[in-house]
C-alpha cells in the first residue's frame, strides 16, 4: 500500500472510527485495557491515524508521541491533539526518526497487517523501546482470511483485499497481508521480544446493541482482531 493511500479517504475513515463497532467499541478499548496504567510513561503510537488512541492515552497521563505515513491523517491528529503535540509523518517500513530506547511503550494498532515483511519494522520498534519496554499491537485475526477467500491457504503469507463503504458513501479498497499465528509469533521472537499476552477479547460492554450483528445472539465476543503484549528483552 502506498504511504499516502489513506489520504484519499482519511476524513471518512476518521469519522467512522469515532463511533464504529470495530474501533470505538472493540480495538481501542482492548488496547487501552492491555496498556493499563500509563501515567508518566513515554508512549509512541506507531500508525496513529487521526489520533483517537493517542488522545485516550494522553488523557490517562501518558507522555505521547505519534506518527503516521499519511500526512492528512497527521493533520487530523494535530487538530485533535493541538499544535504542540509531538506528531510526525513517518513510514514504519523505513528507519524511524527516534533515538534508541526513547519510549517505555509502543502501541501499533491495526498497522502491521498492511506490511508483507515484518522484519525491519519490528527491529525498528525494538530499537526505539527501552530495555524492558512493551510493544502492544493488534492485527487482523488470522482466521479473517477465511471470510474473504475460503479456498485460501491459512499457512501461507497471503495478500488479500476488502472494499469498504463508509457512512458518507465514500469507498476504499484496503489490501492486507494474512499471516498464520505461528508466523506472527516467530517474527516477534526473532525480533527480540518475549510474548507476554495473546488476547482475543470481548467487545466493550458499552457497545450499543444496534451496532452488533444480529446473528451474534447472546455471545460477547467475535473474531475480528488479535492482540499481543510483547516485552523487549
Amino acid at each position: 500500500m502506498r504511504a499516502d493511500h489513506y489520504d484519499s479517504f482519511a476524513q471518512s475513515y476518521s469519522r467512522d472510527n469515532e463511533s464504529g463497532l470495530f474501533n470505538a467499541y472493540y480495538a481501542r478499548p482492548a488496547m487501552l485495557t492491555l496498556a493499563g496504567d500509563v501515567h508518566g510513561r513515554r508512549v509512541l503510537d506507531a500508525g496513529c491515524g487521526s489520533g483517537p488512541l493517542l488522545e485516550a492515552l494522553r488523557a490517562r497521563g501518558a507522555v505521547v508521541t505519534g506518527f503516521d505515513s499519511s500526512p492528512v491523517m497527521v493533520d487530523l491528529a494535530r487538530k485533535r491533539l493541538g499544535e504542540d503535540a509531538d506528531l510526525r509523518v513517518a513510514d514504519l517500513s523505513l528507519p524511524l526518526p527516534f533515538a534508541d530506547g526513547a519510549f517505555d511503550d509502543v502501541v501499533v494498532s491495526l498497522v502491521l497487517h498492511y506490511l508483507q515483511d515484518w522484519t525491519a519494522p519490528l527491529a525498528e520498534l525494538r530499537r526505539v523501546l527501552k530495555p524492558g519496554g512493551r510493544l502492544l499491537l493488534s492485527v487482523n485475526h488470522p482466521r479473517i482470511l477465511e471470510s474473504s477467500d475460503p479456498s485460501a491457504d491459512y499457512f501461507s503469507v497471503t495478500q488479500y483485499s476488502d472494499e469498504y463503504t463508509f457512512k458518507d458513501g465514500q469507498r476504499a479498497v484496503l489490501t492486507f497481508w494474512h499471516r498464520p499465528l505461528h508466523a506472527m509469533t516467530d517474527a516477534f521472537t526473532a525480533a527480540g521480544f518475549r510474548i507476554a499476552v495473546i488476547s482475543e477479547p470481548p467487545f466493550s460492554p458499552d457497545t450499543p446493541r444496534e451496532l452488533l450483528p444480529p446473528q451474534l445472539g447472546d455471545r460477547t465476543a467475535f473474531i475480528c482482531f488479535i492482540f499481543f503484549v510483547l516485552d523487549a528483552h
